[in-house]
């Protein structure tokens, strides 16, 4: 086990307070979220855990300027996100947020770097994407094209991507939802790395129960309300989860 970090709980990143969101499906609304709270402090490793359909994904979407919320705030560092407009809200997400998602979106007629290089592109402050690559491992198959790589080396450009442009949080959604145990846990020690080396707020959503022996913070979501939050002293290192 490694100790959490107490600097971890200091500095509030992002801020959810009384978060609602409701759909409207022909006669039927959906409530999606029932007035969630919820803090990523600066630094930190969380694990957002629940069944599907409790609200996970709709959850991280609005943390991460994908979506908005019925009614309540999200606050990114002072800044009220509810009240962004649309080009805001893209800065926002250019800016300070990478995302993973359970399927990889790389684009099939580039390579490994060439799709890592379409977020340093457009960033401010980017990495190069080779160092990306090779934070994540992948830096010998850096001129190999997504079919010539295995799912989980998929994923790990996919992370490199997200990480490229040195995002101040990676908001991760089901990373590992599409790959067999061994596979998924390389992913979490890259997400682990990242982490640890460069600082990055990570919050990660899953099913996955074990996987939340990597956390620092474990928030647990039950028909789209905060049943459950758990702050861990020790942590297990992706390397020694078992599922």
């Amino acid at each position: 086990m490694t100790a959490a970090d107490p600097a971890q709980s200091e500095e509030v990143v992002l801020s959810a307070r009384e978060l609602v969101k409701t759909y409207q499906m022909g006669e039927v609304k959906v409530h999606a979220l029932r007035g969630v709270d919820m803090n990523l402090r600066s630094g930190e490793f969380l694990v957002l855990l629940g069944a599907s359909g409790s609200g996970k994904s709709t959850l991280l979407n609005i943390l991460g300027g994908l979506d908005t919320a019925t009614s309540g705030t999200v606050v990114y560092r002072g800044q009220d996100l509810t009240k962004a407009d649309d080009e805001e809200l893209t800065e926002f997400r250019r800016a300070h947020v990478g995302f993973v998602f359970q399927f990889y979106n790389l684009i099939p007629s580039l390579t490994a770097e060439e799709n890592v290089r379409l977020v340093a592109d457009i960033a401010d402050n980017p990495m190069s994407p080779v160092d990306a690559l090779e934070l994540v491992g992948l830096g010998p198959r850096k001129d190999h094209f997504p079919s010539q790589l295995s799912g989980g080396e998929q994923q790990r450009v996919a992370i490199a991507r997200a990480v490229c442009k040195q995002p101040d949080v990676l908001l991760c959604d089901e990373p590992t939802g599409a790959l067999d145990f061994r596979t998924g846990i390389l992913v979490l020690e890259t997400l682990e790395r990242v982490n640890r080396e460069l600082g990055t707020t990570t919050a990660v959503i899953t099913h996955n129960v074990p996987i939340a022996q990597m956390a620092n913070t474990v928030v647990e979501l039950v028909d789209g309300q905060v049943s459950k939050v758990e702050h861990r002293e020790t942590k297990l290192p992706a390397s020694g989860l078992r599922w």
